[in-house]
């Protein structure tokens, strides 16, 4: 599965998902709510790049 970076340094790794926020293991970045933010500092997700 395809890990995404925030400029802040935060990867958001599917195999993780993000269990603070609701995001089940296995959450695509595609899948993941519009409203959905970095956990770190909060940018959305337009301003993620795929590593």
């Amino acid at each position: 599965m395809e890990r995404w970076e925030c400029p802040c340094g935060y990867v958001y790794d599917p195999a993780e998902g993000d269990p603070d926020h609701n995001i089940a293991i296995g959450t695509r970045f595609e899948d993941l709510p519009d409203d959905w933010v970095c956990p770190q500092c909060g940018a959305e997700k337009e301003y993620f790049e795929k590593l």
